[in-house]
């Protein structure tokens, strides 16, 4: 790793940044640093209200330059489920969207703490369901053919929406890919992943700010063993869409995103696990030239792509 690079993330990991009393700070930093998109004919805000219509919730689409599929894309934004919006993940799902051709959806689901779980997981699922009745009514003849994918806390919502649009018996995505996602509920020096020992201090995201998020998101620490917050507790995993998880090597949840790949193949479906070496987690907000992004769009290109 890039000797100055990783001074850089040594600094992010100082533990004078309080995830719990600063979350509010990060947000206003973000608002800040990602401005909000100029006009563009390639990005439309839409709205969509929750299944018992006492919110919005927001929906940014993006058009690719060169639309190469009809399969769209449904994201789900990392953060924690407590920092992170449409707006800072806007250039990425702009650059996602021209990488693989395909229209993006990104959700702008509630946040925690001020709307802990399952406020969250609830936005998610609902606009799945409203993406699958729009390709209904306009999309291609088979409505299977969209694809579910979020990175980190996003990768976490991706999955459990997938298990849930199985138990509900509705259509699931015909593929998915979780890029480092989080997939287990301990992430203290106790965990049964090495990972989170072995990159927990060092490189940006540490063991104090996982747990941080966690408690944020989910208050309660027994319902955090719950397969809705930690997918790779599920009893279940069966029929699940075929899926791709991309880990990076220096991240603490290089680990539990690899033992979910391993869980859903020994459930029966189909897998395919590729971890970016010298990569920490978050690289899917880094310019589109950076390696850990370019190596990820040929890797998701081809999984897609093949039949």
């Amino acid at each position: 790793m890039n000797p100055f690079f990783k001074f850089i993330l040594k600094l992010m990991s100082s533990p004078k940044i309080d995830i719990q009393e600063d979350y509010q700070s990060i947000r206003k930093f973000q608002q800040i640093f990602y401005a909000k998109p100029k006009r563009s004919y390639r990005i439309l805000n839409e709205q969509i209200y929750s299944e018992d219509r006492s919110h919005k919730i927001d929906v940014r689409v993006f058009m690719p330059k060169k639309k190469k599929h009809e399969e769209p894309v449904l994201y789900i934004h990392g953060g924690g489920w407590v920092i992170g919006d449409i707006d800072s993940y806007t250039r990425a799902c702009m650059n996602l969207a021209d990488a693989l051709g395909r229209v993006v959806y990104s959700v702008d689901y509630r946040l925690a703490p001020e709307y802990p779980y399952p406020a969250g997981l609830e936005d998610c699922f609902r606009v799945a369901e409203i993406l699958l009745e729009q390709l209904e009514f306009t999309g291609p003849e088979d409505t299977s053919k969209w694809i579910i994918m979020g990175d980190s806390a996003g990768g976490n919502l991706a999955a459990v929406v997938s298990i849930l649009l199985r138990e509900k018996g509705l259509t699931q995505p015909y593929k998915q890919i979780l890029l480092y996602p989080v997939t287990y509920w301990d992430h203290s020096e106790e965990s049964p992943f090495d990972s989170i020992r072995r990159n927990g201090h060092d490189y940006g995201l540490t063991i104090e700010k996982i747990q941080s998020y966690m408690k944020l998101y989910v208050p309660d620490e027994a319902e955090r063993k719950n397969y809705k917050v930690a997918p790779l507790m599920a009893e279940d995993l069966s029929n699940q869409p075929e899926t791709l998880v991309i880990t990076a090597e220096y991240d603490p949840l290089c680990d539990e995103g690899e033992a979910y790949a391993s869980a859903l193949f020994k459930n029966g479906n189909k897998v395919r696990l590729h971890r970016v070496e010298n990569a920490v987690h978050g690289f899917i907000t880094y310019p589109k030239f950076a390696t850990p992004l370019d190596e990820s769009y040929r890797i998701m290109n081809d999984f897609l792509t093949r039949n």
